[in-house]
């Protein structure tokens, strides 16, 4: 198999081991802190308790690793209409998720910072820019071979993701607004992961290439 595997591989493999980061570390962070409840609390809280630099760490590790997958995504997807604007709003996700890490949230009752503003901003800014990007990438996902399942699965997982979000603005969360989070940004990472397997199980199938023969040259002198 590691034969099979070259430079091209590497955008797929980070795509499928970003999302587990992500997850991993949400649930170790959870687990960690008293009196915290996943379905109550949101993920952007974790940040101010004790272990918050392990969800600082998977933010940023998590944007870092969606660029190169996203630079994946631009050599081995065909070109249709859509596709500049969904892989730079897919790398601007990978570049808010950073801001998302590093500018933390206010807490509860607390004056409003612009540390807090920017988290705050960035955080609904990245439910809606994750939608429109890979809904902008259907049409490439549908004119790649071997792809079909996949386009499909983008516009169910685009669709729901804008649903989503918007439902967090007329929907009354107050006691399970973690639990609505976790769903949104799950739905993100399972997407991620999903096109990244599918990927690296095209690169796994593909027949390398012949190599040259050696001795032919000097097959016919005497």
């Amino acid at each position: 198999m590691s034969k099979r595997l070259d430079i091209n591989s590497v955008p797929a493999l980070v795509g499928t081991v970003g999302p587990i980061v992500v997850i991993v570390g949400d649930i170790a962070a959870s687990l960690s802190i008293t009196g915290y409840s996943p379905v109550r609390d949101t993920v952007s809280s974790l940040a101010l308790t004790g272990i918050g630099w392990l969800q600082t760490i998977c933010f940023l590790a998590m944007g870092l690793l969606l660029e190169i997958f996203v630079a994946g995504l631009f050599f081995n997807l065909r070109r249709a209409g859509g596709f500049r604007a969904g892989i730079v709003l897919l790398a601007l996700c990978g570049f808010v998720l950073m801001l998302i890490a590093t500018f933390h949230m206010d807490a509860p009752g607390s004056p409003r910072t612009i540390d807090g503003t920017i988290h705050a901003t960035a955080s609904y800014g990245l439910g809606l820019l994750f939608p429109i990007a890979i809904l902008s990438l259907s049409p490439s996902f549908k004119s790649t071979p071997n792809c079909k399942s996949i386009f499909i699965y983008t516009l169910i997982a685009g669709i729901l993701a804008f649903g989503l979000i918007i439902g967090a603005f007329f929907v009354e969360l107050t006691s399970w607004f973690g639990l609505y989070e976790r769903i949104i940004i799950l739905n993100a990472l399972v997407w991620v992961g999903v096109v990244a397997i599918h990927f690296l199980r095209l690169l796994l199938k593909r027949e390398p290439k012949p190599q040259s023969s050696q001795t032919g040259g000097n097959g016919g002198k005497s």
